[in-house]
């Protein structure tokens, strides 16, 4: 059996979704912890749950649906996962991105991820809005970059350059939606750990030290697949919890999921913003 993520993986899963819609996706979306419920916003959707996808890996964490919601979003066909499987429930990181090459191998051209993050700039406060300018993969500098392996070939070279991961036009629409929204709208950058513990207060300390503003599990890794296959990304990071440099407070997964209520009207506007700008 060969450990890695094959084109006839991706294949096997793309037809299984193609074979059950009408319309072609131009833009995906990946919804994070508590984020999910941007997904109701989807007309005429056709819903498939990822166990009915061949290779699709299932996500077992409370607050992450687990299913494709497929439909029109401000006049846009999309493709929404409504949750993500990541790092440490036990796969391995190709297959945690092998959403991305499936969303590859059906040519979307645009895809945009969220994720519900910690807090580790001082001035960010639950319920905030970041958008990814940058980011740093501490667990891709370990090793467990999501394109180690046999390079495939039909999405990118072996060597990309991750320079401009986030798309800089896409990040300026975004910045001119939430000013005439009166969203307060972050920039910074995003720091990914493979979790599951949430970190220390040293830990934060040191992250914010090397220029990070908010940390979270995932995101990084579908970034990079992304950027390897040469697709758009706009990613933004819900802020859940306040920054815990000195150790005083505790932080939870329910507290993650709540702060998803205060987020997800500030990202649903976001993203339909500039879905009606890639329409137009």
């Amino acid at each position: 059996m060969n450990p890695f993520v094959t084109i006839k993986d991706i294949d096997q899963a793309a037809q299984a979704i193609t074979q059950k819609i009408k319309i072609s996706p131009q833009v995906a979306l990946v919804l994070g912890s508590g984020l999910g419920g941007l997904a109701d916003e989807v007309i005429d959707p056709v819903i498939i749950s990822y166990a009915d996808i061949p290779n699709w890996p299932v996500s077992t964490i409370h607050g992450h649906a687990g299913r494709l919601v497929i439909g029109s979003l401000a006049g846009v066909p999309v493709m929404v996962m409504q949750g993500r499987a990541h790092y440490y429930e036990g796969y391995n990181m190709d297959h945690v991105t092998l959403p991305i090459r499936v969303m590859q191998h059906m040519k979307i051209g645009t895809i945009i991820l969220t994720n519900a993050a910690g807090a580790i700039n001082p001035d960010y406060e639950p319920g905030d809005v970041m958008v990814l300018n940058d980011h740093i993969g501490l667990i891709g500098m370990a090793g467990l970059n999501p394109l180690r392996g046999p390079n495939l070939d039909e999405f990118g070279e072996r060597f990309p350059d991750m320079s401009q991961v986030y798309d800089r036009e896409l990040i300026k629409q975004s910045h001119e939606i939430a000013t005439k929204s009166n969203i307060n709208l972050h920039q910074g950058v995003y720091v990914c750990l493979s979790g599951p513990s949430f970190e220390s207060p040293a830990d934060l300390r040191f992250l914010r030290g090397i220029g990070a503003d908010a940390v979270g599990m995932s995101t990084v890794p579908e970034a990079i697949v992304a950027r390897h296959g040469r697709t758009r990304v706009l990613a933004y990071s819900g802020i859940s919890n306040k920054a815990n440099l000195d150790g005083n407070t505790e932080t939870t997964h329910e507290e993650v999921l709540a702060a998803g209520s205060l987020i997800v009207p500030k990202l649903t506007t976001l993203i339909m913003g500039v879905l009606k700008s890639l329409s137009a």
